[in-house]
């Protein structure tokens, strides 16, 4: 569904001291600087995938999802998506995808998100039928009965949010290009618009690519991920594998009946969080059996979990080292 081969994006940069000498300056001189945003990236997405695209802030999440929608041409390489080259803007794939930006907003402000729906049937020339039960199933899906006849502006964020995902969806679309869908969203409407998300892809076999800073979003939507940094492709596989390979160790969740010393912690692992009936461990997978073992025998325990490290963790540990690779090579 999604074929990117060397997808690189290259923008001219001008720089200039602060002022107004060097103002009056660029305007006969402008010397530029070269910003690969995106850099000889390759991936290939299957029909009905769900895949996380990750990276830090300005690594080119952003500008390859332009560029996979069509709206900024690649510098160079070559990107197919559902059977279209997307720069070319060809009304079929216009009508195959969306692309929906937790940052933008297409409602109308003044109008009620009905009047948006409206416009967006004619925009893509939808039948009144298959417009109406469309409706009919995005308002069941995400509750949207008591919203669409109030002005947009009078929404909450969340509502807003909900709004603009269903309006995006209008078309049916079989690609899904989501950047931060959940930004600004509290926890539950967070976990509402996840739970949309995934139906949406369920029912209709639709490929969707996400990019999100909020990692519960990944772990709950995306079995695969890729990740960028500084416009290189440094992961592309299942998310658990990412985990094993970047933090290996296991964190070991314990509950006590009394309070526990932290004297009576030592020997199971690095201790990074302790309460007085409560503690988190770090332990490497080589010993985790023992230290399992040893804290049921020794311990007060009312409960006992293994978990993989966070994900908020396991990103961090991977830009740095990716970061810290780039120094050397610099």
């Amino acid at each position: 569904m999604i074929d990117a081969q060397q997808l690189t994006k290259i923008y001219k940069v001008h720089k200039r001291p602060p002022g107004l000498a060097a103002a009056l300056r660029s305007l006969w001189s402008r010397p530029t600087t070269e910003v690969r945003a995106v850099d000889g990236v390759s991936f290939h997405i299957e029909p009905a995938e769900r895949v996380g695209f990750l990276g830090p802030n300005g690594a080119g999440k952003t500008t390859s999802l332009k560029m996979l929608s069509g709206l900024l041409h690649p510098t160079s390489g070559k990107v197919v998506v559902a059977g279209h080259v997307p720069q070319k803007r060809a009304h079929a794939f216009l009508k195959q995808i969306t692309l929906v930006m937790g940052q933008k907003q297409q409602l109308m402000w003044d109008l009620p998100p009905s009047e948006t729906f409206l416009l967006n049937r004619s925009i893509y020339d939808i039948p009144k039928r298959a417009y109406d039960e469309t409706v009919a199933e995005l308002t069941a899906l995400l509750e949207l009965e008591d919203l669409l006849g109030k002005p947009t502006r009078q929404l909450s964020l969340g509502e807003r949010m909900k709004c603009e995902l269903a309006c995006a969806l209008l078309h049916r679309p079989k690609v899904l290009f989501l950047d931060e869908p959940t930004i600004g969203l509290d926890v539950q409407m967070q976990a509402t618009v996840r739970k949309f998300i995934r139906s949406y892809n369920e029912r209709f076999q639709a490929t969707v690519l996400l990019t999100s800073h909020y990692m519960d979003d990944v772990a709950a939507l995306c079995p695969r991920v890729i990740v960028i940094d500084h416009g290189h492709l440094i992961h592309d596989g299942p998310l658990d594998e990412l985990v094993k390979r970047t933090r290996p160790d296991k964190r070991l969740k314990l509950r006590f009946s009394r309070e526990v010393e932290e004297r009576e912690l030592q020997g199971l692992g690095s201790v990074v969080e302790r309460a007085p009936t409560s503690a988190v461990l770090v332990v490497t997978q080589a010993e985790l059996q023992g230290a399992v073992q040893r804290a049921m025998a020794t311990l007060p325990l009312v409960d006992l979990s293994v978990e993989d490290p966070p994900l908020e963790d396991v990103m961090r540990d991977l830009f740095a080292h990716g970061r810290a690779i780039q120094a050397v090579g610099t």
